[in-house]
């Protein structure tokens, strides 16, 4: 026995220690990976290569191996927050220019709204147009700004409504104030040519019941449904869309349009009327050019119902906040309702993820051994994981398992450490033979 196998033990022993160390030093540390030392035994070369009997001379610590197994998924309350689950990395530039990765998604927004890490690393992705196409190369920062969202005129509005076939025929002249004199009414708001909000009244007034049909005619005569007329406010009255201007006092209004039901209480399909133009009333803006389709109306016995009423446009949006879809899809919301994408998060792999060289800070550099990264990818496609917002990965580290490893680590230690005393003891008898 010889001083240097336990000498090498306590080497390897302790080299183990500090990997378990750093393991559960970074067990609270989002993105991290755990590693495992790995020992080899180590042997004299014999002359000629002939010796079948070798006595090994200790261990060595081969490799310090990095486990890219996945970590817990933890939320939290910033949006900017991502996690991978599955395989790839983010792409970052670094202050240099150079592309490192990671798998900490702790993203927030610098002063020039670009997306960066804790070391101020910009994450890398692709712009894109309000449609979602790309809109620029890949692997380029990507950029938030503070952008507003523009009005929308009302252009064309749709309604889907259903008119109570039960409803009575009105005869006497509409009067918005007394509703008695129509049927039914409802209210949108609708925005003006420079995105002002203008509040709408659809009056609706039965003014003839169903005629009956003649089945004897050839063809049959099916009948038909009900009539309606359709009236329109704006701003409170201010605004009616169309008035009788008969000399009277004060004007009446007219209907924007008439329509009458089938026997089946269905309209035709294409039943669209052109919304007079309304001028600038209490703000000072006009609404013209809009059309109202009411095709999906129905006359049915029952309830006064509006199911579908859009198209009236929205008003001016001021950013509200991000949301990032699990493709990477980084979209901006606004106050107005309205959405809009901006870019999307990329992500890298490697054929050889062990190859890679840890550079600290949760990032991590390609070598000759990991080989290039695979062209970034969007996440969920290909072999690429999916992104989860709101989220962070946990270390995966086995706090448990690495308590244990240690007490095994230090029971191997003491254990050469014996190797060693006992090869002293053995010395120290030789040395006191008379």
């Amino acid at each position: 026995m010889g001083f240097q196998q336990g000498l090498s033990g306590l080497n390897i022993s302790s080299k183990n220690l500090e990997v378990i160390g750093n393991n559960v030093a970074n067990a609270n540390t989002y993105g991290a990976k755990s590693s495992r030392a790995e020992f080899a035994d180590m042997y004299a070369a014999s002359l000629g290569g002939g010796g079948s009997n070798g006595i090994g001379i200790g261990a060595r610590v081969a490799s310090v191996a990095q486990q890219f197994t996945q970590g817990n998924i933890s939320t939290t309350s910033n949006s900017l927050d991502l996690a991978i689950n599955g395989r790839g990395f983010f792409a970052l530039a670094d202050s240099q220019g150079e592309t490192v990765y990671s798998r900490n998604g702790q993203f927030k927004r610098d002063a020039n709204g670009y997306l960066i890490n804790n070391e101020k690393h910009q994450l890398l992705g692709q712009a894109l147009d309000a449609s979602g196409a790309p809109a620029g190369p890949a692997g380029t920062p990507i950029q938030l700004t503070n952008d507003s969202s523009p009005p929308q005129k009302a252009s064309a509005i749709t309604m889907t409504a259903n008119m109570d076939a039960r409803a009575k025929p009105i005869a006497t002249a509409i009067d918005f104030a007394d509703s008695k004199t129509y049927s039914f009414v409802t209210s949108q708001t609708a925005y003006g040519d420079n995105g002002a909000p203008i509040a709408l009244n659809y009056y609706f007034k039965k003014t003839a019941d169903p005629t009956p049909g003649d089945p004897t005619l050839t063809p049959p005569d099916p009948g038909t449904g009900g009539t309606w007329e359709v009236y329109l406010s704006a701003d409170g009255n201010t605004n009616a869309a169309s008035v009788q201007n008969d000399g009277g006092s004060p004007p009446l209004p007219t209907p924007i349009a008439t329509f009458t039901y089938d026997a089946n209480g269905t309209l035709p399909t294409g039943t669209v009327f052109t919304i007079p133009s309304i001028p600038g009333g209490n703000n000072g803006q006009p609404l013209t050019g809009v059309t109202l389709d009411i095709s999906g109306n129905t006359e049915y016995s029952g309830a006064y119902s509006v199911t579908d009423l859009s198209g009236g446009g929205y008003a001016q949006g001021n950013l509200s906040d991000f949301v990032i879809e699990t493709d990477g899809t980084v979209t901006a919301r606004y106050t107005n309702g309205q959405s809009k994408a901006l870019a999307r998060v990329q992500l890298a792999d490697f054929k050889n993820l062990n190859g890679l060289q840890p550079v600290g800070s949760n990032e991590w550099k390609p070598t000759a051994s990991s080989g290039d990264p695979l062209p970034l990818g969007t996440p969920g496609s290909g072999v690429y994981g999916l992104l989860q917002s709101g989220a962070l990965e946990e270390s995966n580290v086995d706090l448990t398992g690495e308590l244990v490893n240690m007490i095994v680590a230090q029971r191997a230690y003491q254990a050469n450490a014996q190797t060693i005393k006992a090869e002293d003891q053995v010395q120290q008898t030789l040395v006191n033979l008379r």
